[in-house]
C-alpha cells in the first residue's frame, strides 16, 4: 500500500489549476494522493471576489473551519504538501493533533505569525522576492529547514522548474 500524501490548495482552490495536475502526475506513482480544495475545507466562496476579500475570509473563519474538517476526516499518518494558505491550514491542524509525518509548505507566508511549531518534520519553500515570507529570526527560532528560490515570487509553486524540484525532494524522502 502506498503512503498517503495530502495536497492542500492555495486560496484559489483547485478549479482550472493546471500546475496542480503536474504535482499529482509526479507524486502519484509513489503516493496515494488526496487533493483538498482549501476553499471547500474552509467554507470560503471565491466566485466574483477580490483576492483581499478571499484572504480576509480565510483569516477570520476559513482557516479554523478547514482545520476542523481536516481533523475530522484524516486519522492516519500522512505527508502533506501545501501551497500558500494551505500550508497555514496544515500547520495549525498538525498543532491540534493531525498525524503529520512531513509537512512541505510552499509560499505559506502566514506562517510568519505562528509562535508554536508542530511536532513533525517540516520543509518550507519561499521565493526570494516574496516580501511576506518569514524573516531569518523566525526560521532560526524554530530551527526549520527552508529553501529560498532566488528570483522567484509568491506563486512560484505554479512554475514547472519549482514543481520538479519540490517533487524530487518529496520523492527522495
Amino acid at each position: 500500500m502506498k503512503p498517503r500524501l495530502l495536497v492542500l490548495s492555495d486560496l484559489w482552490g483547485v478549479r482550472n489549476v493546471e500546475w496542480l495536475k503536474v504535482y499529482y502526475k509526479l507524486l502519484s506513482p509513489i503516493f496515494e494522493v488526496e487533493i483538498y480544495d482549501s476553499c471547500v475545507l474552509g467554507d470560503v466562496e471565491i466566485a466574483h471576489k477580490l483576492e483581499a476579500t478571499i484572504h480576509n475570509e480565510f483569516v477570520t473563519t476559513g482557516i479554523e473551519a478547514a482545520v476542523r474538517k481536516l481533523l475530522a476526516i484524516e486519522t492516519g499518518k500522512i505527508t502533506i504538501i501545501a501551497f500558500s494558505i494551505g500550508g497555514t491550514i496544515a500547520w495549525k491542524a498538525a498543532l491540534q493533533g493531525l498525524n503529520v509525518d512531513i509537512l512541505y509548505a510552499i509560499s505559506s507566508t502566514r506562517l510568519r505569525y505562528e509562535t508554536q511549531k508542530p511536532l513533525c518534520d517540516i520543509q518550507l519553500y519561499f521565493g526570494q522576492q516574496d516580501c511576506y515570507k518569514p524573516n531569518h529570526l523566525w526560521f532560526d527560532d524554530f530551527e526549520i529547514k527552508k529553501e529560498i528560490y532566488v528570483g522567484k515570487k509568491h506563486e512560484m509553486y505554479s512554475e514547472i522548474d519549482v514543481i520538479e524540484k519540490i517533487c524530487k525532494e518529496v520523492l527522495r524522502k
